[in-house]
């Protein structure tokens, strides 16, 4: 998944302080789906993704 993110930052890179931290994590407040599935690794973002697929990046919301 760090391929895929990093290929779409290095055409908007203004975009990439908002999904990563200084450590190149997801942050807090941004959920990732490859697929239908939620990555499981926003530390290292090492999902896979395979040709097909897509990547959904989102902001989280939480509250009530």
């Amino acid at each position: 998944m760090r391929e895929v993110l990093e290929s779409y930052f290095s055409k908007h890179a203004k975009v990439k302080s908002y999904v990563l931290d200084d450590q190149g994590a997801l942050r807090k407040h941004v959920v990732v789906f490859v697929g239908e599935a939620q990555a499981s690794d926003p530390r290292n973002l090492t999902d896979p993704v395979a040709p097909d697929q897509e990547v959904y990046v989102m902001q989280a919301l939480s509250g009530g």
